[in-house]
């Protein structure tokens, strides 16, 4: 199912942001749990195309990320896959792309693009805000999309985006594959700067899972990203290593993610 693009905005932003068109797989049995799924660079929330090298070794090699999340056996989640806007890339020399924030390098030691992550981060809170108060809350995302979950995780530890607006989201957990922590330089800030940030730091689990052999997002930026986010009071935070693994998915990943999600939402076995 899907339904058409809006114009999202962060509270505080300067321009507005229009993203695509958002793809929804229903749960098969009792809802229990929302996850808003983001897309790699260049890519959209039905599919992943290939993206062109343009000097940078950016490609992917998937299917469709809602057909792939809709065959998982998690019948009680309901997984909101979104399109990032098209925007001029730095990393593309200026060429546009989708992309959920501008990104010079992919990499935890890029510059931040705050403004931009922070009109993706609030784009992501408000499609979970219409859920159902008893359902459980979590975003996930692959490269560019797993920087993004893991800026929102940081915006709900710290209660705030960025630009110091609230973040109005209760978020169970975040997942990241094959990304990086934007904003690491400035973390230590955020989370120091309330008792109750550091609560909701040692909190919310997350998962990060990384391929030695990545050659887009290269495994050091993962590993550095994982150990800044433990440093940092996130001490929820499970690091998985795939020896083999490159810029793409695999079985072995989803199925630790499938485990990981059914342990920490609570699902148990049962998809009544």
């Amino acid at each position: 199912m899907s339904f058409g693009g809006s114009s999202s905005v962060a509270s505080g932003a300067k321009r507005p942001f229009e993203y695509g068109r958002t793809h929804v797989v229903r749960p098969k049995g009792t809802h229990k749990a929302t996850i808003v799924w983001l897309h790699g660079l260049g890519d959209n929330g039905a599919r992943f195309d290939k993206v062109m090298d343009r000097g940078h070794k950016l490609c992917t090699f998937f299917s469709c990320w809602s057909q792939l999340l809709e065959t998982l056996p998690l019948p009680n989640i309901k997984w909101i896959c979104p399109t990032a806007p098209t925007r001029p890339v730095s990393v593309f020399g200026g060429f546009p792309s989708t992309a959920w924030f501008d990104v010079a390098e992919l990499s935890e030691d890029a510059p931040d693009d705050v403004e931009g992550m922070d009109a993706s981060a609030s784009h992501v809170a408000n499609l979970l805000s219409t859920e159902p108060a008893d359902v459980k809350l979590g975003v996930g995302g692959f490269s560019m999309g797993a920087a993004t979950a893991l800026y929102s995780a940081t915006c709900f530890a710290h209660g705030k985006y960025g630009n110091g607006n609230p973040y109005p989201v209760n978020l169970s957990l975040a997942v990241g594959l094959s990304g990086w922590l934007p904003c690491a330089r400035t973390l230590k800030n955020r989370i120091e700067s309330s008792p109750e940030a550091a609560h909701k730091a040692s909190s919310i689990p997350l998962l990060l899972c990384h391929g030695k052999a990545d050659d887009v997002v290269l495994y050091k930026h993962g590993e550095r990203s994982a150990d800044a986010l433990k440093a940092n009071g996130f001490s929820n935070v499970l690091f998985k290593s795939y020896n083999s693994l490159g810029h793409y998915t695999v079985p072995e990943e989803m199925e630790e993610v499938c485990k990981w999600l059914t342990a920490n939402l609570e699902l148990g076995t049962s998809s009544s």
